[in-house]
């Protein structure tokens, strides 16, 4: 199911693999790392002071970068992979990643590390609507998944590819368990993106944040940090919702590439992301840290109450990976 899968991802990731030049003369090369997404911008702002490794950001979904990694197995140029769990557990089966345990591996709970070290998690999001409340066009803020079916939100909702970006899927597993379906029947998916298809709905394959800013895409199927970078950073009026029926968190990891060009200088950068200090700074955006760190104060009151996180659901994201091939096939024969 593991290869099935991944090589489901690289044809669906549709991508034309782009000239290597000029990240082979990075100290570092990452797949994944859009500097629009997770603060990974001014992440690798830091790595570039604090370390003075030089790594380009890259604009990459989890599915493309497997792709770009399969394309270049007999000559690796990437030495980092930053993946959803579902992609991360999908190229250790594939072998694509070397096994390999970060300083602080050990305190990094169970469940959201591989117990060989071939991914492990650096952070967490909580999936949700993040909303441009002024492009609504006097549409009220929806509040559960159901809403944006209604024709007040005609061309307003959007969300990422399920077949290629790791959001994308994790979208749809989180409308599914919260509408009744499990991993083992996505029924209530495929129903939920056939109406919203029938709803002018806009799907995307890369990171959507500065279209939902810009309030090309007023509603996106989105993380809570992004939603939150958006409230408290931008002009304007954004807001996070958890909807009413439910949600899911989920984990993003990081990967050493196997036969990595850079592994010395990649594993700095891996153990840097697990620093005292890196974790510090995923928290500040908005993120929730892979170690049992504090969250200040200060960002823990920016977020929704307690409450309303408790309607997210734990998941068994090898389980859901496992599922993913089937979905995906499914999805493109039935809703695209």
């Amino acid at each position: 199911m593991l290869k099935g899968t991944l090589a489901s991802l690289a044809i669906f990731a549709g991508l034309a693999l782009a000239p290597a030049q000029t990240a082979k003369a990075a100290d570092v090369i990452c797949y994944n790392c859009p500097p629009e997404w997770a603060n990974w911008g001014q992440m690798l702002k830091d790595i570039k002071t604090d370390l003075g490794i030089d790594i380009p950001a890259d604009n990459k979904n989890s599915g493309q970068a497997i792709a770009q990694i399969i394309a270049e197995k007999a000559s690796p140029i990437a030495d980092i992979a930053y993946l959803g769990v579902n992609a991360g557990i999908a190229a250790a089966g594939q072998d694509l990643v070397q096994p390999w345990k970060p300083a602080r591996f050990d305190a990094i709970p169970e469940g959201l590390k591989d117990p060989q070290g071939r991914w492990w998690t650096v952070h967490q999001g909580t999936l949700g609507l993040f909303v441009n409340v002024d492009a609504l066009n006097g549409a009220p803020v929806p509040a559960c998944w159901a809403d944006l079916k209604k024709p007040a939100y005609d061309g307003l909702v959007g969300y990422l590819d399920p077949t290629s970006a790791a959001v994308g899927y994790v979208s749809s597993v989180a409308v599914n368990l919260s509408l009744g379906g499990s991993l083992d029947d996505f029924s209530p998916a495929i129903a939920f993106f056939k109406a919203l298809a029938k709803n002018n709905a806009i799907v995307t394959k890369q990171t959507s944040y500065a279209r939902v800013v810009s309030g090309e895409i007023p509603i996106l199927l989105d993380y809570d940090f992004n939603a939150y970078r958006a409230k408290y950073t931008e002009k304007g009026r954004f807001a996070f919702v958890l909807p009413c029926e439910g949600s899911v968190s989920f984990p993003y990891v990081m990967t050493l590439v196997k036969n990595a060009p850079h592994t010395e200088k990649a594993q700095t950068v891996l153990d840097y992301l697990l620093s005292e200090k890196g974790q510090a700074f995923w928290a500040r955006a908005y993120l929730r840290p892979a170690l049992p760190i504090a969250m200040p104060q200060d960002i823990a009151d920016k977020f929704l109450p307690a409450s309303d996180y408790a309607r997210a659901k734990a998941v068994d994201w090898g389980k859901a990976q496992g599922a993913q091939k089937a979905y995906s096939e499914r999805y493109l024969a039935e809703v695209r």
